[in-house]
């Protein structure tokens, strides 16, 4: 009976790899369509997504001289030219440039399903009480990480972008960025971004867990700031306006976690 019973678990076992090993597969397949789509519209996707961002008339540098002839500070804030010029130095550069950024594309556009199919493989798991906490966890985490990647991309991108376009040590040194560096900076800020948001979620999961609480998350909340500013220079320019524009958001969604886990706790009880 026993070894019935053993074999039973582990049938069990092997189908819930199996059932995992498949999720995995649709989202790496559903992953790879979309990289194929932006590979093959690269020029496309390079001209309007990326390199209008090193143009004055990008969205995010007129809002800001809007914002600076409104608070009547004249072209204080306006991006009056952002002098960046770019270029490839290997054969393989303008190659592994568009993979890259092909299959960055391709997870940020279909996080959505990625994320559902993790959730189906987690779902039966969870008991008829954690799975009302939990409803609607796929429409959240989308919604935070597309909130995310906008933030990045017409905020923090933006200013990286000009920062180091419009900064040089000396007259006569020239900004010729690299392909691989400019494209990289501005997908590597922008899954960041992405990722930042999904904070509320992961304070979720480690809440139902039993790993974190509100009391724990109020207590640390301090050193939750600085490790939050700490990331936030890594990834912005080093000014301390890019910084504080990234740490709000994100503290304002550590404030989220709080009430998340405060009311996780309370359904507990």
């Amino acid at each position: 009976m026993s070894e019935e019973l053993e074999k039973e678990k582990e049938m069990s076992f092997l189908g819930h790899l199996e059932e995992l090993r498949w999720r995995l597969v649709k989202s790496v397949v559903a992953i790879l369509v979309v990289a194929i789509v932006l590979f093959v519209f690269r020029k496309e996707v390079v001209d309007v997504v990326f390199m209008s961002m090193k143009e004055t008339n990008f969205p995010t540098y007129n809002f800001f001289c809007w914002l600076s002839h409104t608070l009547g500070i004249d072209d204080g804030l306006c991006a009056t030219e952002i002098p960046i010029d770019t270029q490839s130095i290997n054969p393989t550069g303008q190659f592994s440039v568009s993979m890259y950024f092909s299959f960055i594309g391709g997870f940020i556009v279909m996080f959505p399903f990625v994320f559902f199919q993790l959730w189906g493989f987690i779902r039966p798991a969870l008991k008829e009480t954690e799975f009302k906490v939990a409803r609607g966890s796929v429409f959240w985490a989308s919604l935070l990480f597309l909130l995310g990647i906008a933030f990045g991309y017409f905020l923090v991108s933006p200013l990286a972008v000009q920062f180091f376009g419009t900064f040089n040590v000396a007259e006569g040194v020239t900004n010729n960025f690299t392909i691989n560096s400019y494209l990289s900076l501005i997908t590597t800020t922008t899954l960041f971004s992405g990722l930042f948001f999904e904070l509320p979620m992961v304070i979720m999961i480690l809440s139902k867990l039993g790993i974190v609480s509100a009391e724990f998350l109020k207590k640390y909340r301090k050193h939750a700031l600085i490790i939050v500013l700490i990331i936030s220079a890594i990834i912005t320019p080093p000014d301390v306006i890019s910084q504080i524009l990234v740490a709000i958001p994100v503290m304002l969604l550590y404030e989220i976690g709080i009430i998340v886990a405060r009311s996780i706790e309370s359904s507990r009880k």
